[in-house]
């Protein structure tokens, strides 16, 4: 059987003209007020973008269709990167230092907080339609839904840092690195054999249901034009995730992140109709008090999450597939607004979304990170199953397309 996407015909746009003007513009703005290494990572997260779009790397769609169908082939596609991932960072980590600077993995503490807000953003991913790193691809790709979905996950998260103080009293387990505590060779060991079980079961689970595994992707694009036009099949976003993601940590010292720059725009916004949100707890820690008091382009993350939005159009532009619409029915509507708040809410109780908490703290190494998958995977088993009040009709299938 062969995997199939849907795709919209081909249309010519400014789309990709837009997306490179913005792009230089950006870099030029940069490069004036804050330095090469903001440009580079706006350029990062520009590729991010890309990626995500001609890949239709989905962590949400992948999920709700191995919940629904039994099909694997996006958690395979998630081991792949997550095994790329840790076979690059791993040793960088170990030794705290990568080309001469140092570094530092995500790392975070492992309790209530961790376990509800992972849960709660794993009901929200298939409410919302997607993830973090989904939510900004779509958004950047021309989905007009995935803008309300947007709006109230940058709700959720400012809301969530007047709660902060409250849920991070509750009981939880140290920050823990496994690279750190067992060392960077029987770290590496364990999560790849970790890795290679899980891809294991989704393929006895879906032969068990199918007979047999589903085939890749097939695009009428071949080379360097199937690269620009997509799309690509799921191990070249695999691969091209964790390069970047090793990329960032290089050029920021740390992994990559999507979800604390939405609580901080979040809270600039709140703070310009006069809240003084420098009260709260949460923003009087060090450095997220730094980031409140400074312009929103000295902020690496806000600069790659604008850069994944701006690749996302440029993909789309480049496949012919940018056409926004605003027909959106009634119910979906409301859907995209609870899950954004519980995306939003949930990220910031869990120390991130499913990129910060569990791509980039499983690349981390950090307990944290397979205690979010967990309870992310059983949010989304709820999640799957509240969708068919939202969206009439519903039934499971197989949905390829998007996060």
């Amino acid at each position: 059987m062969s995997r199939t996407l849907s795709i919209a015909p081909e249309r010519k746009s400014f789309a990709p003209l837009v997306a490179f003007i913005l792009l230089l513009l950006g870099a030029a703005f940069l490069q004036n007020t804050v330095g090469s290494r903001q440009v580079l990572l706006l350029v990062v997260g520009a590729a991010l973008g890309l990626t995500l779009y001609h890949a239709a790397f989905g962590f949400t769609s992948a999920w709700r269709v191995f919940i629904n169908d039994r099909r694997g082939a996006g958690l395979r596609a998630q081991m792949v990167m997550l095994s790329v991932a840790v076979l690059l960072f791993f040793p960088a980590l170990g030794a705290g230092t990568l080309f001469g600077q140092p570094v530092v993995g995500l790392v975070a503490p492992v309790g209530v907080s961790v376990v509800f807000g992972a849960f709660i953003f794993g009901i929200g991913m298939q409410l919302g339609g997607g993830c973090a790193s989904g939510t900004l691809f779509t958004v950047g790709g021309g989905n007009a839904r995935m803008l309300v979905t947007l709006f109230f996950f940058i709700c959720g998260s400012v809301i969530a840092t007047h709660h902060a103080d409250w849920w991070f009293a509750l009981p939880s387990l140290p920050a823990t690195s496994i690279v750190k505590s067992f060392g960077v060779v029987p770290a590496l060991l364990l999560s790849l054999a970790i890795f290679g079980v899980i891809a294991a079961v989704t393929v006895r689970l879906e032969k068990s249901r199918h007979g047999q595994l589903e085939e890749g992707i097939t695009s009428e694009h071949q080379g360097f034009r199937r690269f620009l036009r997509g799309p690509w099949p799921l191990v070249w976003g695999a691969i091209g995730l964790a390069l970047l993601n090793y990329a960032t940590l290089a050029l920021a010292g740390r992994p990559w992140g999507i979800t604390s720059a939405f609580a901080l725009w979040g809270a600039k916004v709140v703070s310009g109709l006069g809240v003084d949100v420098s009260n709260w707890g949460f923003w009087q820690v060090p450095s997220n008090a730094k980031a409140l008091a400074a312009p929103v382009w000295e902020d690496i993350t806000s600069v790659m999450d604008i850069g994944i939005i701006l690749g996302a159009l440029l993909a789309a532009g480049l496949a012919g597939r940018f056409a926004p619409s605003l027909k959106i029915p009634a119910r979906s509507l409301l859907a995209a607004v609870i899950g954004g708040l519980l995306l939003g809410y949930g990220s910031r109780l869990a120390y991130g979304c499913n990129i910060g908490a569990y791509f980039s703290g499983i690349a981390s190494g950090s307990l944290h990170g397979w205690v979010w998958l967990v309870a992310a995977f059983l949010g989304n088993s709820v999640g799957v199953r509240l969708r068919p009040l939202f969206f009439a009709g519903e039934r499971p299938q197989v949905a390829l397309s998007g996060c």
